[in-house]
């Protein structure tokens, strides 16, 4: 699936994941391939994903947005 990070400035990650947990308003959620559409607010907390090729990155957070939609992950950050 493809995950899409962005900020106001700029676009922080652009990609192919196999996993994506997101520190979600009422608690943290993993959205893994053919997720079912969904829309969440994100709190303060970290977006770990995992590339394909089995590498897991961790990205800290203030806050966001997430679209869950046809494979496509968008996250708009604070």
């Amino acid at each position: 699936m493809t995950l899409k990070i962005i900020s106001s400035e700029d676009i922080v990650f652009q990609g192919e994941v196999t996993m994506v947990n997101l520190p979600g308003t009422n608690g943290s959620f993993a959205v893994l391939n053919h997720h079912a559409s969904l829309v969440s607010t994100l709190t303060a907390g970290n977006i770990v994903y995992t590339v394909e090729g089995g590498d897991s990155v961790t990205l800290p957070i203030s806050g966001g947005l997430v679209d869950v939609d046809n494979n496509v992950v968008s996250v708009c950050l604070y």
